[in-house]
């Protein structure tokens, strides 16, 4: 340890008559905020042969007090003190303001008072200390780049995944016995992984429903190993579920920075900041689309758990309700809860007292059973309907001419946002050629602006570029031959099955007080066509068996040629809306009106599949 060295080193420069009388001591990073200096334990994970009577928090403690023991502080060198130049010279402050130089061995001790000198050497070296420590955090940030860029891991591999063991790639290294790792699927882990994905994103299911899933069978479904054995439960959980869920690396794509190991305490940090390879570097487990939208499954269901039946962890929740967390409030943007009143169910949305934004009552009640009806209207007629494709074709035509006119729209303001700033320039350029000898202010005033419109139109510029190379997404009206036809009525279902369909097809349902109509949408997308296909068999089959005529259409296992279920759909909402009304042409009292939108799942040519209809 270079503790007992410094201590030499202070005890060489001291004059006669100076006697050491405490030591204070931290093994820590000296780049941290002072006031979270002095905490560490970092000293007791070794055997030093110097007492310690505290860190740098405890000598700033006694230094401010009348009782202190000591008169002066003295270190090794000031960048002892710390690795940057702000919390250094703040140490230094506190300690001359409580009458307490503070020297180091290797600059002269003067106590004379003249101290110009001393100060000057003493800034540069913490000036020196500090560049070379952001120097070598670059030159070690872009080594851990290019370390990622080659598909080298760092640190446990993610599970699913092994490590695999290959010669370190500098000679002189690998004669010393080092070696880099490269990830590998684990042959039993490996399909766990991509099981807990298609749970995530067929199925829609939650952390904690998926752990249940995953415990019914442990050794199938093995569980997490920690770092430490102690801590491992022997069983899944939501934050292991979750854990798989969030590494990217999972899609073979090797990633770094996703955690602040030393600075933030192992906290996440924002996804803007992770490091990716710019290249698949191993095998995935899971494709780069299905990784994003498992993110989007956690913002769509956040504060919302699986399963009809009822939360025992709330007191109040005595009953389930069909419709919880698929129905939103157009105006505040929340979800609406149930309530049952005088043997009804209605959907209640009363935000708390400051939170209600204008336009929005106090609080409104929403009949269940009215909404049940419109619900199974629009899945009978427009989801499972034989003229279902019928029903779609206005819409897509309305949203395709939308999507059309809206990109133009966008790319023709960038142009003129364009045009306007290189007017501007050109008007600046005139203006300094009528001025014929402007002074310098005028001069500075006009090459700031001229930089501040460069600045804009490079923005604009790479905007530009942006939309020209992104064409507005086409939806697939194909996917709906995908689905089975027939006859359903979502109120005759079990509540449990009824969610399925729902979580199925993600389905959302937005209600608007004000104009009293609710938008009913779903989703199709290729990456949950299968789970799909299985809700709506179980959904008709409850039709079925009071029939005999098995007029349903067959289930297709896998889509027709030409479409792959594996890659990931892009979905837009159509703008184009159908309204329909009830059958008397208008609403009934307290009702809404039904809006009814599907948003297609776009689908892209891949390899041929094996039709198994």
């Amino acid at each position: 340890m270079s503790i007992p060295r410094q201590l030499n080193s202070c005890r060489g420069v001291l004059p006669d008559q100076a006697v050491i009388v405490a030591h204070f001591y931290d093994i820590e990073s000296g780049r941290k905020k002072l006031e979270a200096r002095g905490y560490g334990r970092g000293h007791e994970r070794f055997s030093i042969p110097v007492p310690r009577e505290g860190g740098i928090q405890d000598l700033l403690e006694e230094a401010e007090r009348s009782d202190r023991r000591f008169d002066v502080v003295i270190c090794e060198s000031i960048e002892r003190i710390a690795r940057r130049t702000y919390v250094g010279t703040l140490i230094e402050n506190r300690l001359e303001e409580a009458g307490v130089p503070l020297l180091a061995s290797d600059e002269p001790i003067n106590l004379t008072g003249k101290r110009a000198t001393q100060v000057l050497t003493r800034r540069v070296k913490q000036g020196v200390a500090e560049w070379y420590v952001l120097e070598l955090l670059e030159k070690s940030w872009g080594g851990f780049e290019e370390h990622t860029e080659q598909g080298y891991n760092v640190g446990k591999p993610p599970y699913g995944h092994i490590a695999e063991k290959i010669p370190h790639p500098v000679p002189a290294r690998r004669a010393e016995g080092a070696s880099k790792h490269r990830l590998k699927p684990d042959p039993v882990r490996g399909p766990v992984v991509t099981r807990i994905f298609a749970l995530r994103v067929e199925d829609r299911l939650g952390y904690k429903a998926i752990a249940n899933v995953l415990n019914q069978d442990l050794d199938q479904f093995p569980p997490p190993e920690p770092v430490d054995p102690n801590r491992a439960v022997g069983r899944w959980t939501a934050s292991s579920v979750r854990e798989v869920l969030t590494n990217p690396k999972h899609t073979g794509y090797m990633v770094w920075n996703r955690r602040a190991t030393k600075s933030n305490g192992g906290k996440l940090n924002p996804p803007q900041e992770w490091v990716w390879s710019s290249v698949p570097t191993h095998e995935p487990l899971a494709t780069k689309e299905t990784f994003i939208e498992a993110q989007k499954v956690a913002n769509e269901r956040k504060g919302s758990r699986n399963g009809s039946k009822t939360n025992s962890a709330h007191p109040d929740c005595k009953r389930s309700y069909a419709f919880r967390s698929y129905l939103i409030c157009a105006i505040c943007e929340h979800r609406m809860r149930g309530k049952f009143h005088r043997e009804t169910v209605y959907y209640l949305c009363d935000p708390a007292k400051g939170y209600v934004p204008d336009g929005h009552p106090k609080s409104f009640w929403l009949r269940e059973d009215i909404l049940m009806d419109a619900v199974s209207d629009f899945f009978s007629d427009n989801v499972f309907g034989p003229h279902r494709q019928n029903l779609l074709g206005t819409m897509l035509t309305e949203a395709d001419d939308r999507a059309l006119r809206d990109h133009q729209a966008r790319l023709d303001t960038v142009r003129r946002a364009i045009e306007d700033i290189e007017a501007r320039r050109r008007n600046l350029v005139r203006t300094l050629e009528r001025t014929g000898d402007p002074d310098d202010d005028l001069f500075n005033d006009i090459r700031t602006r001229s930089a501040e419109l460069s600045s804009d139109r490079n923005s604009k510029l790479a905007r530009l570029e942006e939309l020209e190379q992104t064409k507005p997404v086409r939806p697939r009206p194909e996917l709906l031959d995908l689905l089975p036809t027939g006859p359903i009525r979502i109120d005759a279902m079990p509540e449990e099955l009824q969610r399925k369909l729902f979580e199925a097809f993600r389905l959302q349902i937005r209600y608007d007080r004000r104009t009293d109509e609710a938008e009913c949408q779903i989703t199709l997308a290729a990456a949950a066509i299968r789970a799909q296909q299985r809700a709506a068999q179980e959904a008709l089959a409850i039709e079925d068996s009071g029939r005999d005529d098995h007029s349903s259409a067959p289930m297709l296992c896998v889509p027709p040629r030409g479409y792959s279920p594996a890659e990931a759909a892009v979905h837009f909402p159509l703008s184009g809306r159908a309204e329909r009304g009830w059958e008397t042409g208008r609403s009934p009292p307290g009702s809404p009106r039904i809006q009814r939108v599907l948003a297609l799942g776009l689908i892209r040519r891949g390899k041929e599949p094996t039709s198994c209809a």
